[in-house]
């Protein structure tokens, strides 16, 4: 059975686990997703009531459109900064070194906040740069190095990318990603790329964990759901973290934020992680960054 090396000594009874990356920092291993959450009140209500009731680690996107209000969430929230892990990512219409050194500059200016923890590439291969995604890809990570060299990040990272984007990236890299945030949950776990992920030393993060929602009908884990006396969702989020991946679960529902951070106080029968290693596919996900439409 997979288990990450990023495991090693990390206590998953503890609520306040974290993951060591590459580069020495510390990452909490659960992190609050905030895909798809309107900017406004509901991203604003959401993040404030996430850390209010635990979480330190945020993940937001200058494509999710809300940096504003997770910012102002996080500012607010009295928790001092330095508790606190966010992260946001480059989107697809930025394609040149330049693009890259002022996105971050509006991201941190939009967030309100000095320093931004972990700076992702959203997308390996957008259409906005096709069919020249190597030399894009290379340009805005030089300005990430740069923006981490300088302090403004803490470390710099990837999303989407598959083994030959990031062979292609560690031809100019000069610092090496510290995660790789995938597509992860009991329907697709993508094996090959996260052994290459864990060869490279690249944390895996799990987003979908809970297969947008589909993985709630599939019986074997509604057995699995009474057996453990958790629901669905919070056996399959612990069956990631079991793995070592950083699953991203998004919610704004009150009760589900809590419910989906309620992880630390069972673990999974060795069994039993097979059997959801095993159900390939239940949920039809797939994600091909070099066919997709954006």
């Amino acid at each position: 059975m997979f288990k990450s090396k990023f495991l090693n000594g990390v206590d998953l009874a503890n609520p306040q686990a974290v993951y060591t990356l590459n580069n020495g920092v510390k990452i909490p291993v659960l992190a609050f997703g905030t895909w798809q959450v309107k900017n406004g009140d509901e991203a604003y209500n959401a993040v404030r009531e996430a850390l209010r009731v635990g979480y330190r680690h945020i993940d937001s996107a200058e494509g999710y459109y809300n940096e504003e209000s997770v910012g102002q969430a996080i500012r607010e929230s009295g928790i001092p900064r330095e508790e606190i892990f966010l992260t946001t990512k480059l989107t697809n219409r930025h394609v040149t070194y330049e693009d890259a050194k002022g996105a971050i500059e509006a991201s941190l200016k939009r967030l309100g906040l000095d320093y931004i923890d972990l700076y992702i590439i959203h997308w390996p291969n957008p259409i906005a740069s096709r069919p020249h995604n190597e030399k894009r890809n290379s340009e805005v990570y030089r300005a990430m190095e740069d923006a981490y060299k300088a302090g403004k990040i803490r470390a710099i990272g990837v999303s989407n990318f598959r083994q030959h984007h990031l062979e292609a990236l560690f031809k100019t890299a000069t610092v090496k990603p510290a995660v790789n945030q995938i597509l992860i949950n009991p329907s697709d776990m993508q094996e090959e790329l996260v052994a290459f992920n864990e060869k490279h030393d690249i944390l895996t993060e799990a987003y979908s964990p809970l297969g947008t929602g589909k993985i709630f009908a599939v019986e074997s884990l509604l057995a699995l759901s009474e057996k453990y006396h958790k629901t669905v969702g919070q056996v399959v989020l612990r069956w990631s973290l079991e793995h070592g991946y950083l699953p991203l679960p998004k919610t704004i529902t009150p009760s589900r934020i809590l419910e989906n951070l309620q992880l630390f106080d069972f673990a999974l029968e060795e069994k039993d992680i097979k059997l959801i290693d095993g159900l390939h596919g239940v949920t039809g996900l797939s994600s091909n960054p070099d066919t997709t439409n954006f």
